[in-house]
């Protein structure tokens, strides 16, 4: 992925997830959308998608997901664990993930999409301005 494109890890039924889409397209961002419940991440994709987050796999797990409580429980997993039970269940990953380059940011609240349009280069428009 070049580094001034964007890709984000899309569920069309996440309200977060569409609004972090509508910002970065209200600023003319090109990105990838990925579905990623019909495209999950292999594990390959998903060890680099942590190293740009900077997370450990149980830090990107919707802990309050009701698959995760019907098959976790109230337990805490192993990075292991984790890193399995994302690949096994995409719908246990925080969303929406929005990658730029080296970098990724799980977009909760939405805004947090925009830290990314600093990062190398893009246009001063784009840029998010604190008065």
């Amino acid at each position: 992925m070049a580094a001034e494109s964007f890709r984000i890890y899309h569920n069309a039924h996440c309200s977060k997830s569409n609004s972090a889409c509508a910002l970065l397209a209200e600023r003319g961002v090109a990105m990838e959308v990925v579905d990623y419940l019909t495209t999950p991440p292999t594990a390959d994709e998903l060890r680099e998608l942590l190293g740009k987050l900077g997370m450990k796999p149980g830090q990107l797990l919707r802990r309050g997901e009701a698959l995760f409580i019907e098959l976790y429980g109230g337990r805490e997993l192993t990075d292991y664990e984790a890193f399995a039970a994302l690949l096994a269940h995409p719908i246990l990953m925080e969303r929406p993930i929005v990658v730029r380059g080296d970098k990724a940011v799980v977009a909760r609240p939405p805004e947090r999409a925009l830290e990314l349009l600093s990062a190398g280069g893009v246009p001063e428009a784009y840029k998010i301005h604190h008065g």
